[in-house]
């Protein structure tokens, strides 16, 4: 017994008695070991049966570097995979503000998936010619961008047969080509906050168009073909250079909605309000436009019925009652 003990202290790491840890340099007798005397062996990590311990090396700062390099490329491929797969099932590429300056490649490879491509508030400088591959798109927002007239691919856009709403809000644009009339399914254009001095005459071919926006711009005049666009119901020419209106606004028979604040205008169209029957709001604060002269149009006793249903809830509520039009036709100038 005595002698395997000694083997056993001169082989292990730790022999402990009683409780008590013996050092290398301790005897049998000092330790107060005797037959029957209980020891328990106790190996270093990763001792094995059979040979040595087995030791595990820690990476170098390379290999620990490389490997935190590819987890993250793996992480990103898995990122772009999982995003991409969700944009073709939903059809729905929501990548506003997001801090870009170009629309990702992967985005056009959705081909005709997507339906939605929202891009607005980040710092784009283009729109490219694969824009024309997303066949099937619906909605497009480029809002709120750095986009100027040269930037956009308006071929390759114009190609989107069934594009409805194409907003282009708060950008650089000072025109707008005539390949904007071959978006005959558009029901929606917003080209407000932008710098345009004109609009093609092309727009006339927009007969689906149904709200028209383009406030705060640099525009003197607009185009008699705006007549053709019979399924107009809101018009928004506000903050313009507008010193007259074509007398084709007359034939928009269900035009809901006109605002022409901020303009050089000094009479309407003569046929607004006789044929524009559904004509209930009409904003003309900014302007030199008086109620005296809105009072000689033929129809406007019409219009200021339908005006007054429209408001008739606030006019319950006021004190005076009196419903005058109080849209910025000033009685006296």
């Amino acid at each position: 017994m005595d002698s395997e003990a000694a083997t056993a202290a001169e082989t292990s790491k730790k022999l402990i008695c009683k409780g008590k840890i013996l050092s290398d340099d301790s005897s049998l007798a000092s330790a107060d070991i005797s037959d029957r005397s209980k020891i328990m062996l106790i190996a270093s990590q990763g001792l094995h049966q059979g040979g040595g311990p087995i030791k595990k090396e820690l990476p170098t700062a390379r290999a620990a570097g490389g490997f935190a390099t590819e987890k993250r490329k793996t992480n990103e491929e898995t990122v772009t995979k999982s995003r991409l797969e969700r944009w073709k099932l939903s059809g729905v590429l929501a990548l506003s503000d997001c801090g870009l300056t170009t629309i990702p490649k992967e985005a056009w490879t959705c081909g005709s998936s997507a339906r939605v491509l929202d891009v607005s508030h980040n710092s784009l400088h283009e729109v490219p010619a694969e824009i024309g591959g997303l066949t099937m798109m619906k909605k497009l927002l480029l809002n709120s961008n750095l986009l100027s007239d040269t930037s956009m691919a308006w071929d390759e856009l114009a190609s989107l047969k069934h594009l409805i709403v194409l907003s282009l809000n708060q950008n650089n644009l000072t025109s707008v080509p005539s390949a904007l009339g071959a978006l005959t399914s558009l029901k929606q254009l917003d080209i407000t906050n932008n710098k345009l001095v004109c609009i093609p005459t092309e727009l006339g071919l927009l007969t689906s168009l149904e709200v028209l926006k383009l406030k705060n711009n640099r525009l003197k005049t607009i185009p008699a073909s705006i007549g053709d666009c019979v399924s107009l119901v809101e018009i928004d020419l506000s903050c313009n250079l507008l010193s007259e209106l074509p007398e084709t606004f007359g034939n928009l028979k269900n035009l809901k909605a006109l605002c022409l604040s901020n303009n050089g205008l000094k009479t309407l169209p003569k046929t607004l309000f006789r044929s524009c029957i559904e004509l209930s709001t009409l904003d003309l604060h900014g302007t030199e436009i008086t109620i005296d002269l809105l009072r000689q149009f033929e129809g406007w006793e019409k219009f200021d019925e339908r005006r007054k249903l429209k408001h008739q809830k606030q006019l319950d509520f006021r004190v005076d009652g009196s419903g005058d039009f109080d849209e910025g036709a000033d009685k006296n100038w």
